[in-house]
């Protein structure tokens, strides 16, 4: 097989959501020869791309989104390792987490993949974050952006909470921020006074990106 069928055969296994197929195929890859980066950018981020798409246009749905990200990062866990001595150059730096009395992290971790996938580096601070929390680690990390998810209608006031804090501490307007969430909408992320709102995944990167332009 040429390098361009494997690739295209790792691009079907992840829009498919087959874990072991990418798995395999990405190991063959390697083994062909092919660069790690190559793998990322013309194999496992397509892919992604193309489950992105066919979620955005109706045709996916969340299952499938999910299926499609968990076959990613079956590529992705092969390649990582390969990865140590390359440097790899990144669109930009993003926080995430989702916030305090909240525990929903499967959308979080979808928009993570795709933020990867698409050039962000990307610190996860999990579910359950309290405000001071992202403060501490927006210091120490330094990020772009700091993403804010919270799922549940009692949550979504701590993404206020950790905007006013941001202002507070001197760091809102040197990090722009992004919220979603299920009960999350563009009016709110106006009220806070969010940089971003992104609805689902499938977006989630074009925002970002237009963030950082």
């Amino acid at each position: 097989m040429t390098n361009e069928e494997i690739l295209n055969t790792i691009i079907e296994g992840v829009k498919e959501g087959d874990e072991d197929k990418v798995f395999e195929w990405t190991n063959k890859a390697i083994a062909t020869g092919i660069e790690p980066l190559v793998v990322i950018n013309d194999g496992l981020t397509k892919g992604i791309q193309a489950v992105g798409t066919l979620f955005g246009n109706g045709t996916y749905f969340l299952p499938d989104l999910l299926l499609g990200a968990k076959a990613m990062d079956a590529g992705i866990k092969v390649i990582e390792p390969l990865m140590v001595d390359q440097k790899r150059d990144y669109v930009g730096r993003v926080l995430m987490g989702t916030v305090e009395g909240d525990l929903h992290e499967i959308g979080k971790n979808i928009v993570i993949m795709m933020l990867k996938t698409a050039g962000f580096e990307v610190l996860d601070l999990g579910v359950d974050v309290p405000a001071k929390k992202f403060i501490e680690k927006a210091r120490e990390f330094k990020p772009d952006i700091i993403g804010i998810s919270a799922l549940l209608t009692t949550t979504v006031g701590r993404q206020k909470e950790i905007i006013e804090l941001l202002e507070e501490e001197g760091l809102k307007g040197k990090v722009k921020v992004m919220i979603g969430g299920a009960p999350i909408n563009q009016n709110w992320a106006n009220t806070i006074g969010a940089d971003g709102y992104a609805e689902d995944a499938s977006v989630a990167v074009d925002v970002a990106k237009r963030l950082l332009a």
